[in-house]
């Protein structure tokens, strides 16, 4: 996946809601069968939203190691809690969305990562959320999850300005949270954690439609979301649902995708759940696409992690796993520069780091983790 299809199964918008709990411990944890490897990568960079203090932060990604080294950070703004976050393909703005202000932040992105603010902040609905560009960088689409709809700005790409499009905001039934939209960028998903639902529309030249069916009935809190690398599968991570024959609560919903339509069926045997730990907020999928990881607050069989049945999209549990490692409910998204996995914590004040073997799905935490931001992290982006 791109960093920016990682950053949308990133749950920003819905750590503002769901607050979790998870404690980040540990240096050198590994788990499961087979050894983590990572590749040497370039350094780059992430992008990281501080709510409490109103700012955002560049963090270095340390190429060979995955450390996350402190950066530039942003001046504090009155009245601003950004979390939700999505960076322009050409890297030059980053828009962070402000659920105090109803508002929408525009910033320049300067070669060093530092940002500036770019004009005056752009009205947005009611209780903003989360945030996503399509793939031609054409249209930014927030969830608004107290108006219950979502926003479409056009955005200008010289100058990043956003401009809303006739007929937004579109009705997107109750409490909107996490947003996806899928790799060709014809569809968009979005979660509905207070009635357990998924909306889905059809996009085109920003205008939402209403896909047939919608909304699709997925679990209890629905959290949040993710497409695997063809757009055929999406699976959504239900924190609050009941499990019959299990004691474990919460669960993943897999959904085939039409691709002429984009209406949901359920894939056979879901919903998917661990042996154990309970209430998985965050969910992506890896970038070689054979993968899906749901992580839960604490660490205590804290990552669910599955490996993909490619015909048929059934997920199966891997070697291991839950495995019982530090990780949160924020956000969970991978860095493809380096096969690195990051995780955010609620009450950690960090994010956690990860390597995995892209063989057996197995995870090793990254020397020095976790990397404290200070206080609790609202969302993250990847500039690769």
């Amino acid at each position: 996946m791109s960093f920016l299809r990682a950053a949308r199964a990133a749950l920003t918008g819905y750590a503002a809601l769901l607050p979790v709990l998870a404690v980040l411990v540990g240096l050198s944890l590994s788990c499961g069968n087979g050894t983590s490897t990572t590749p040497s990568a370039p350094n780059h960079g992430a992008y990281v939203t501080l709510p409490s203090k109103g700012v955002v932060q560049f963090l270095q990604i340390e190429g060979s190691t995955g450390a996350l080294i402190p950066g530039p950070i942003t001046p504090p703004t009155e009245n601003i809690s950004p979390t939700g976050l999505a960076l322009m393909p050409s890297k030059k703005f980053l828009f962070a969305v402000n659920p105090r202000a109803n508002t929408i932040s525009i910033f320049n992105v300067a070669s060093d990562g530092s940002l500036t603010l770019s004009g005056a902040p752009v009205q947005a609905g009611s209780g903003p959320s989360s945030c996503v560009i399509d793939p031609t960088g054409q249209f930014l689409l927030v969830t608004n999850s107290l108006s219950n709809n979502i926003s479409v700005f056009s955005i200008n790409a010289s100058s990043g300005a956003l401009t809303e499009i006739a007929g937004s905001p579109f009705w997107a039934n109750t409490n909107p949270t996490n947003i996806v939209i899928t790799h060709a960028g014809k569809f968009v998903f979005v979660t509905n954690p207070g009635i357990g639902m998924v909306t889905g529309y059809s996009l085109s030249s920003g205008v939402l439609t209403p896909i047939p069916g919608s909304p699709f009935f997925s679990g209890a809190g629905a959290a949040a979301l993710t497409v695997d690398g063809s757009d055929r599968f999406l699976y959504v991570a239900n924190p609050y649902a009941v499990n019959p024959l299990l004691t474990t609560v919460g669960n993943i919903s897999g959904f085939n995708v039409d691709p002429n339509t984009g209406a949901l069926t359920p894939i056979l045997g879901t919903p998917f759940a661990a042996t154990d730990g309970s209430g998985p907020t965050a969910i992506t999928v890896d970038p070689t696409g054979r993968f899906v990881y749901a992580t839960t607050p604490g660490s205590s069989f804290s990552i669910w992690c599955f490996s993909i049945n490619p015909p048929n999209g059934q997920l199966t549990a891997v070697t291991g796993s839950p495995f019982s490692l530090t990780s949160g409910g924020l956000f969970a998204l991978f860095d493809p520069s380096g096969n690195y996995f990051y995780i955010g914590s609620a009450s950690g004040t960090a994010i956690a780091g990860y390597t995995y073997n892209p063989s057996t799905g197995s995870l090793t935490a990254v020397a020095n983790s976790p990397f404290s931001v200070s206080v609790q992290p609202g969302g993250m982006v990847l500039t690769e």
